[in-house]
């Protein structure tokens, strides 16, 4: 039987998960805030409901109907919550929810664990105000869900790498990184692998709660960019020290420096049971050279 399904946020990650939707039988709709948006999600077989979460009043036609509900806009770059889930789901006809929502958090929200694994169990610790806004639009959902009787799945994703996502331009630029003996853990996913998580955690009807989302194999970040550096024939970026780096590195690049975890990503793994195109960052950087 074909099923309904939305996607708010239909960009890279979202066209993705579309085509798994799709061939597996399935309408799709995308939100779209203009003419040009709904022609772009048009050529991919996706049909555009219209809608700006910037603006709920644009919200309120929304009619429902939909299996699956997947949530994969960020928050807005500034404040303390996530106004635009809360207009999102606040505008849903109450007779008319969906079965599921699959939300996209971050990994950020634990904060600094010292390189520690770190499961679904340890407790939220987020340090940068782009991880209290996930972390406040988790709570938010969870709320939600459980207010309506809605099933709520949440993937705390870390960093997205694939095609168009590595970065070669940092590499070519010279920019150093920390030397490896102070470099933090860094967890990724290849970004088709995501796709197929978050329609893994659509399609498994016992999916719900927070999930770590990787590739489960964890590396320094100074390692990520010195094969990334290998597999693309460029030289290897300079290393640091980490005093020096708090020195000339921008306050983003040193955000992602001063947290070091490794993801358990076994109840993923057990419950989900994704397919995992890329199990390891190897075989993903070898496929984003092919492509």
């Amino acid at each position: 039987m074909t099923r309904t399904v939305l996607i708010v946020g239909c960009g890279d990650i979202g066209s993705r998960v579309a085509r798994l939707e799709l061939a597996a039988g399935q309408r799709v709709l995308g939100m779209a805030r203009s003419p040009e948006t709904a022609a772009r999600l048009a050529a991919q077989g996706i049909g555009a409901i219209a809608g700006d979460l910037d603006k709920p009043d644009s919200l309120a036609g929304l009619k429902g109907g939909w299996i699956t509900l997947y949530h994969l806009a960020p928050p807005p770059t500034s404040g303390t919550g996530d106004p635009r889930l809360a207009a999102l789901l606040e505008s849903l006809p109450e007779g008319s929810l969906p079965k599921k929502v699959v939300y996209i958090s971050t990994s950020g929200v634990y904060g600094d664990c010292g390189g520690d694994w770190v499961s679904e169990n340890r407790a939220p610790n987020p340090r940068t105000e782009r991880s209290r806004r996930r972390w406040a639009a988790e709570q938010y959902l969870g709320t939600w869900g459980l207010r309506h009787g809605i099933t709520a799945v949440i993937l705390r994703v870390p960093g997205i790498y694939g095609p168009g996502r590595l970065p070669l331009e940092r590499i070519r630029a010279g920019v150093p990184v920390v030397r490896e003996e102070e470099s933090p853990y860094s967890n990724r996913i290849h970004a088709d692998d995501l796709a197929n998580v978050c329609f893994a955690a659509a399609e498994r009807p016992a999916a719900e709660g927070v999930y770590n989302v990787s590739d489960g194999h964890p590396t320094t970040m100074t390692d990520y960019f010195y094969r990334v550096a290998d597999r693309f024939g460029l030289p290897r970026p300079p290393a640091i020290s980490l005093e020096e780096a708090r020195r000339v590195l921008t306050p983003a690049m040193l955000s992602f420096l001063e947290e070091s975890k490794r993801l358990d990503t076994g109840r993923m793994t057990r419950e989900l049971q994704p397919k995992l195109l890329y199990p390891d960052l190897e075989s993903g950087l070898a496929a984003c050279v092919n492509a």
